[in-house]
């Protein structure tokens, strides 16, 4: 028997064997196993949109901001220690708006906001 000799392909033959074979392998891969259960995806459920407090001022401006935090929260955007510190802040800047105090309790909110990152 002759040994067996490596075929050469021409680039021309090389590159119509790979067009006609490479879609079947590909569209072969994507075929679901007949024993494979389907795969089922779970529909998220929005979280309830609660509306922002409305008005101009500090308070409504805190409030504004806290309803975010507790949204972040809730929805895991914001871990909890870092949300109660955020609300903590918010609660200095809420007294000093319940004191008349709005320069300062508007400033105390920027500084809140700023320092977690908030727009």
């Amino acid at each position: 028997m002759p040994p067996l000799t490596p075929h050469r392909l021409s680039p021309a033959r090389a590159a119509l064997l790979s067009a006609t074979l490479l879609p079947a392998v590909l569209l072969g891969a994507c075929q679901p196993k007949a024993g494979a259960p389907p795969v089922a995806i779970a529909a998220a459920t929005p979280p309830a949109i609660t509306p922002l407090p409305q008005g101009a001022g500090c308070g409504p401006a805190i409030a504004r901001t806290q309803a975010v935090v507790d949204s972040d929260v809730a929805t895991g955007n914001l871990n909890q220690p870092v949300g109660a510190r955020f609300g903590a802040d918010l609660a200095r800047a809420a007294s000093a708006c319940a004191a008349g105090r709005e320069g300062e309790a508007l400033h105390l909110l920027a500084a809140a906001k700023s320092r977690y990152g908030y727009p």
